[in-house]
């Protein structure tokens, strides 16, 4: 290992490396709190001022990350945020947790990860380990990431180091801490991995080490593959079942009973989060250069895409039916806007579409989520911005003509919720899992 390298090696295992994180998001913002606690300095870098200004109070902006932390955090006197990118030449290891969206076209955005490149080239010196986690398509940090730093004149490997090392957060599973997660790592030369190794081993409880750079993304984007394609599969056999008079969710729990050769995945009203609907796309996109089609990834993205309007179908059937009245004027209630329970993170959610299928059709369409008040700005569905989250009191309820189940929080009282409700759309088996049963509670 070269002076360099072995200079950066000690300061990490010496917890004296000041490590920056750009990006203080649900990926970010943990990852700042861990680094803290585990006795190393950390400063979060974000373009929105207003990040560092309520982290630097004490308060959060995520559901599932306590004001406690952040406090105690800041208490510790290892953690500070900012919006003075030119700090950035003060840290030791710098950690890239960025968005990576789609186009409009399916196509990978990585305009995110582009200019944080190029702000950290401006301020980039030599002894530098540069990370990146943000999720993508095997080949980025060396065909992306690595030629924007060495337009500097630096070299990776003997000036900087650069590594990719996949975040695998699950926001709001209280199973899993940060830390708990095994960390795969993938160098771009042995000194990177090395580096990178030694900066994870002080954090996390596990980490796994991979032959490159490439290796690592390819492993995340295989395990949001996994997901989608499983998904897939049970909303197809969802709808296939619903003809066939069979309960897909008593299909799945009496299948998981079986100790070996099946893993249960729950179908639902389509896909959420930044992870799991976007990134097979990423695959999908750099395989098209070698010539290979995703025919297996396609086909899963364009059933769990279908869901949202499968669930209007059944909707639309069961006002039909049963209030004998179509969509166009009906009243409708969504519950849950998040794109899974129990958080209050509304990415690439599923009620955002629900909505919108809705009113395109006629409906007055409310929602009620307890940890999202207000709809926040999104590219897709800009017209929905700054709604608010409408009650669940007796009169208000029975004011609709349907509730939609689109996310199963399990604030809710879902018993008191089907009482009140003259119609219950059920997208998440909610009613059922809580024994709650009627002629006017429709699955969907």
């Amino acid at each position: 290992m070269s002076m360099t390298a072995n200079g950066l090696a000690l300061r990490l295992e010496q917890r004296k490396a000041v490590i920056g994180v750009v990006g203080l998001g649900y990926v970010g913002l943990p990852l700042c709190l861990a680094i803290a606690g585990s006795g190393s300095k950390v400063f979060g870098f974000d373009v929105d001022p207003s990040k560092p200004i309520k982290l630097a109070k004490g308060e959060t902006y995520i559901k599932h990350i306590s004001s406690e932390d952040v406090i105690a955090a800041n208490k510790s006197g290892r953690f500070a945020a900012t919006s003075d990118f030119s700090r950035l030449n003060e840290m030791d290891a710098i950690l890239i947790c960025v968005p990576t969206p789609l186009t409009q076209h399916h196509e990978p955005d990585l305009s995110f990860v582009i200019s944080t490149a190029e702000v950290i080239a401006t301020h980039i010196r030599a002894g530098q380990l540069i990370i990146l986690e943000s999720t993508t398509f095997p080949g980025t940090t060396r065909e992306v990431l690595r030629p924007i730093l060495e337009k500097t004149g630096l070299r990776c490997g003997k000036d900087f180091f650069l590594a990719y090392s996949p975040e695998r957060e699950d926001p709001g599973n209280l199973s899993f801490k940060t830390t708990q997660i095994p960390k795969v790592i993938g160098g771009e030369d042995s000194q990177s991995q090395a580096l990178a190794m030694t900066l994870y081993r002080g954090l996390f409880s596990e980490i796994v080490p991979v032959s490159t750079s490439a290796t690592a993304e390819a492993v995340k984007i295989t395990e949001n593959i996994f997901r989608a394609v499983n998904i897939a599969l049970v909303n197809e056999l969802k709808q296939i079942y619903r003809e066939m008079d069979v309960d897909i969710w008593e299909v799945i729990d009496a299948a998981k009973t079986k100790p070996f050769g099946f893993m249960p995945f729950y179908p639902g009203p389509g896909l959420g989060g930044h992870c799991i609907p976007i990134d097979p796309f990423y695959l999908t996109w750099k395989a098209r250069e070698f010539g290979i089609g995703t025919r297996f990834i396609e086909l899963a993205g364009e059933i769990n895409s279908n869901m949202p309007a499968y669930v209007i179908n059944r909707l639309a059937i069961a006002l039909d039916n049963q209030q004998k009245k179509g969509l166009n004027g009906s009243r409708i209630l969504v519950v849950g806007l998040a794109y899974k329970k129990n958080i209050d993170d509304t990415r690439e959610s599923p009620s955002l579409t629900l909505i919108d299928l809705l009113e395109a059709r006629g409906a007055i369409v409310d929602f009620h989520d307890p940890y999202v008040l207000t709809i926040p700005q999104t590219r897709k569905h800009g017209p929905l911005a700054n709604r608010q989250s409408v009650g669940l009191t007796d009169a208000n309820v029975r004011s609709y003509d349907c509730v939609l189940i689109a996310t199963d929080h399990d604030e809710i009282d879902y018993k008191s919720l089907a009482e009140m409700s003259r119609l219950v759309v059920d997208t998440r088996n909610a009613c059922r899992r809580n024994g709650i049963t009627g002629s006017h509670i429709i699955s969907a």
